[in-house]
């Protein structure tokens, strides 16, 4: 058993048939045993990208409605999901400073690496962050973590 945690790069296509998506469906069947963590950022995040796909006509209103609902089951009963604190958010910041990443971004390596460090600490096996953006793969790295692409995985 893998502990994994997603941004919503890489859990979207789970939901969304893109690159990388049957590698995804593998990583996060519950038949795998696998542990999945999410933010409650990549919650908005998932909700946007959808949303926004059927706003812009690349999905049907029904579409965004079954993947969002299977989406918020799916996270409310498979994955854990990381809540966002004060001192969460302060390393964000530092990291946003440090990498120049976008706000959610370092708000997503700022949870990745406190994720890795409890588990470290706690004798757990380590996580791995699976994104398909490349500054925050870059960063995470730099921070220690191992990082995995759904692109590199068609």
């Amino acid at each position: 058993m893998a502990a994994f945690i997603f941004d919503a790069s890489g859990i979207v296509k789970h939901y969304l048939h893109e690159v990388g998506t049957s590698w995804i469906q593998s990583l996060v069947d519950p038949a795998a045993s696998h542990e999945i963590f999410l933010t409650r950022i990549t919650r908005v995040e998932m909700t946007a990208a959808v949303t926004r796909r059927g706003r812009g006509g690349t999905l049907p209103g029904a579409t965004v409605a079954t993947i969002l609902a299977q989406f918020r089951l799916d996270a409310a009963h498979q994955y854990n999901i990381l809540e966002i604190t004060p001192a969460l958010l302060a390393n964000a910041e530092q990291l946003a400073e440090i990498y120049g990443l976008r706000g959610y971004d370092a708000v997503q390596l700022a949870a990745s690496v406190e994720l890795h460090h409890k588990r470290q600490a706690a004798g757990m096996s380590s996580i791995t962050l699976i994104s398909a953006d490349q500054e925050l793969n870059t960063a995470a790295s730099s921070e220690g973590l191992a990082v995995d692409d759904p692109i590199l995985h068609p």
